[in-house]
């Protein structure tokens, strides 16, 4: 009960959040609805799949409330589907889509050779790739992993960095490193970059080069220009999956002729490629990304139909 409820039945105060219509009342063991029938059934469906989460031993947080009814207004499986299939389990902990869009998303990256995730912060684009990316080094259907994205300042100017060459990319790669050691052992991941088994570099070194037997991510492919683009597309080889993730919202090139805005018009029609789009309804990072993220493409909507 106290995994279902939280602790001083703060879980409760968030279920009743998204069912206003139904009055949820726990005594002992028992928990009792009251209010609309059609209200308290989908309350009931609700209550259902958090009792389920809780039997399998995992504390229901606020957010799975959130998650939960959220699959349930889209027609999704249910959240107990989600945390039942994870990609990866690391650090004593699962990887796993949490949205239906972030499902679709990562049936996608098992179902096509190409695939563009596109949408806001947040919605576990470059996560959900990189933890494919691992899964399919453990299982051995790939030799090895090769992370790159631009480096492009976002919106400040970096000056002349000092160090190495090594050092000065090293500022710009520091989210894929991170989210490689949440997924691996720590210990393991120098030996992988040593060998080459797992590369993280920036996008002019991948000119040249033809890629086999790898899994491949573009991160921040909106700061790509559309020779970059293309550039990266053609390295493709035998054997090879590439995700290409970005926010065309969030533009840094001079200019903005950013090379994901105009790919989806290019490639259009093309077979074993695919653009799937995530939205604010996909971001799992705190309550309020979302709503900033809302808040921002309802300002751009304005701006828009003023400069109409």
């Amino acid at each position: 009960m106290i995994r279902v409820l939280g602790i001083h039945d703060r879980v409760l105060s968030h279920l009743e959040a998204q069912c206003p219509t139904v009055v949820i009342s726990a005594r002992g063991n028992t928990i009792s609805l009251s209010g609309p029938a059609v209200d308290i059934e989908a309350a009931q469906a609700l209550l259902r799949e958090l009792i389920q989460v809780a039997k399998s031993g995992i504390q229901v947080s606020d957010d799975d409330v959130v998650r939960a009814a959220a699959i349930q207004g889209q027609g999704g499986e249910g959240v107990t589907e989600f945390l039942s299939q994870p990609i990866l389990t690391s650090k004593g902990r699962s990887i796993q889509p949490k949205t239906v869009g972030q499902k679709k998303y990562v049936e996608a990256i098992d179902a096509f050779t190409i695939v563009f995730g596109i949408g806001p912060a947040g919605t576990g684009k470059t996560y959900l790739a990189m933890a494919k990316a691992v899964q399919a080094l453990q299982r051995k259907e790939i030799d090895r992993i090769i992370l790159t994205r631009p480096a492009v300042e976002a919106g400040e100017k970096l000056g002349f960095l000092p160090g190495t060459l090594s050092e000065k990319i090293d500022p710009y790669l520091r989210p894929l490193f991170d989210a490689l050691h949440e997924m691996m052992d720590p210990e393991l991941v120098p030996k992988l970059l040593a060998s080459g088994t797992v590369e993280v570099a920036p996008l002019a070194y991948m000119r040249g080069r033809t890629l086999n037997r790898s899994f491949i991510i573009l991160d921040e492919a909106q700061n790509t220009s559309p020779e970059q683009m293309k550039m990266f597309l053609t390295r493709l080889g035998f054997g090879s999956r590439m995700v290409i993730t970005g926010d065309v919202t969030q533009v840094d090139i001079p200019g903005g002729n950013s090379g994901l805005k105009v790919i989806g018009g290019i490639l259009d029609g093309l077979d074993d490629i695919h653009f799937h789009h995530l939205t604010a309804k996909d971001v799992v990072r705190h309550s309020l990304v979302s709503a900033i993220v809302e808040a921002y493409a309802r300002y751009d909507e304005r701006e828009v139909n003023r400069e109409r």
